[in-house]
Parts: structure tokens; sequence; C-alpha cells
């Protein structure tokens, strides 16, 4: 267990290049642009990776360190920049004229990726015209970055958990590491419910269920298995955040969802468990092994 926690991180987070490429595509899909392109930003360094839209390959793979060219200066200085001729401009370090005029591209807006106050990927719209980057186009590359920000903080949460996972002794599972596993299983039920990918989704509550069996209280006979009890996902999902001591409306917050929502899945999981209370509720769960 412990060998594919460590490892798990690496096998559960998608490329965040695939995400970058993705709102390139979202971007180039409103016509505002002829060019797009982007990268990541890894120690501090810019590395152009993604590319709609160009006629040569001078732009990839280049690395930007920061305060240099447009792309290190977004970086550094955290917020969009845009110049109007690249070429002439004096507000940006000429080191990349070549590869960047070779293409073409004159009229350029760079927009950085924040997740936490930290530049971690730059987007770009550019045409070939010395001509003003519209009002429209930024709009639409600002709201790209921040939803690509908003994907790669949650990338981050993911990986944090799983990495807190490393740290226990899974062998002892009592005392307090008992309540670090209960706490890390309602977090990753919360965190799936906010990652927009499927498969993510599916390995996140996956693993969840993995701790949930850590804790099972073991039986000689098997006599409480019983595999005619099922709980929705949301049904669980609500499970793990009573157990932990949470309030209606404490889980409904960490679930973002309404308190309402929460009362109609607690109330449908103590029907299907044949429970009169939260508390029997949770009891009968970890019997189940369904939570830890």
């Amino acid at each position: 267990m412990t060998d594919l926690v460590a490892r798990a991180p690496s096998l559960l987070r998608p490329r965040d290049g695939d995400a970058l490429r993705g709102e390139l595509r979202s971007i180039a899909a409103h016509g505002v642009a002829p060019v797009l392109f982007g990268g990541e930003v890894q120690d501090d360094t810019l590395h152009l990776s993604e590319f709609v839209g160009t006629r040569t390959n001078n732009l990839k793979g280049l690395a930007i360190p920061p305060r240099s060219g447009l792309g290190g200066r977004v970086v550094a200085q955290r917020t969009p920049v845009s110049v109007h001729d690249y070429g002439n401009s004096s507000t940006i370090t000429h080191h990349y004229d070549r590869p960047v005029l070779s293409e073409g591209l004159r009229s350029i807006l760079a927009v950085p990726v924040m997740v936490r106050g930290s530049s971690r990927a730059v987007l770009y719209a550019a045409i070939r015209d010395c001509a003003p980057i519209g009002d429209r186009t930024a709009d639409i590359v600002v709201a790209a970055s921040r939803r690509l920000g908003t994907e790669i903080a949650i990338r981050d949460e993911v990986d944090r958990r799983l990495e807190m996972m490393t740290t226990l002794d899974v062998n002892a599972a009592g005392g307090a590491t008992s309540e670090e596993l209960r706490d890390i299983h309602a977090e990753l039920r919360s965190v799936a419910q906010t990652v927009t990918d499927s498969s993510l989704q599916a390995r996140l509550r996956g693993l969840s269920q993995r701790l949930a069996g850590i804790l099972r209280p073991g039986t000689d006979d098997g006599a409480d298995d019983d595999p005619g009890i099922h709980l929705a996902p949301r049904e669980i999902d609500v499970l793990s955040h009573v157990a932990l001591g949470c309030t209606n409306s404490e889980a409904a917050q960490r679930l973002s969802v309404g308190p309402e929502t929460v009362k109609s899945y607690l109330r449908s999981a103590m029907s299907k468990l044949d429970a009169r209370s939260r508390h029997e509720a949770v009891v009968t769960a970890r019997r189940l092994g369904l939570l830890p």
C-alpha cells in the first residue's frame, strides 16, 4: 500500500500541458487571434511547448528566464502585458527577436496563469500586424488563464493530500493515524467533486475507497459483509464529512452544495443503512468498509 500511495501523484495527475493546450484550443474557437501559444513555468523559467497557428518551429522549446523578453517579464511581474510592435518595443528585452520575428509576429499579448500568487504558466495571443490587441481578445485569454489556474490549483491540492498519505504508518492505523486517514478520505471526496476530468475524479474516489478498507474492522467469518448495500458517491461524500463531526452546513460548504442537498443525501444514506441517527449511519458504514 505504501508503495502504491507513494506513486499515486504521478499516476493520478494528468499533464498540465494537456490542460494548457485545451485552453489554447478554447481561445482559438473564438477566432480572436491567428496565433496562440504558451508553456509552463518550472523553477521560475518559462518553457514554451504548446502552439496553435504557428508556421515554423522557431518558438518551440524556448526556455525564458524571469524578466527576459515578453514572457519573462510577465512571469516576474505576474500581470498581463502586451506589445504592439514587438521588434521596436522599449519595454522588453530583445533576446528572442529572431524566433519571434521570423514567425512574423508583431503584436503580442502575454497573460500569466496564477496559482497562489505564483506564475505557473503563460498564455500568448499574437497577430502578424502592428495593431493593438483588442479588449475582447484580452478578456478571452484572461478568462482562459483563470480557468487553467483553477485547474492547476485543484491538481496541486490532490497532490498535497496524497503526499500526506505517504507519511502515515498505514500498518498501525490507530489513534491519531486513524483520524488523519479519515480526514484525508473526506478531503479526497471533496476534491473529487471539483475536478472536471472524469477519469481523475474516478481515480480519486477509487483511492478513497482503498483508504476506507484500511481501518475496516476485521471479522473471522465475514459476517459483516453485506454486498446488498451500495451507497451513491455523493452519499459517501456526505457521510465522510459527518464522520468528522461536521454539521450539515459545514459539510455543504466543503462539498460546494446546499445544506438541503446534504440533508437529502444523509437521509438517503441512513435509509439504505437502516440507521436511526447520523452516528449509527457512520458506524454502520465503517463496519461495511464504506468509510475508514
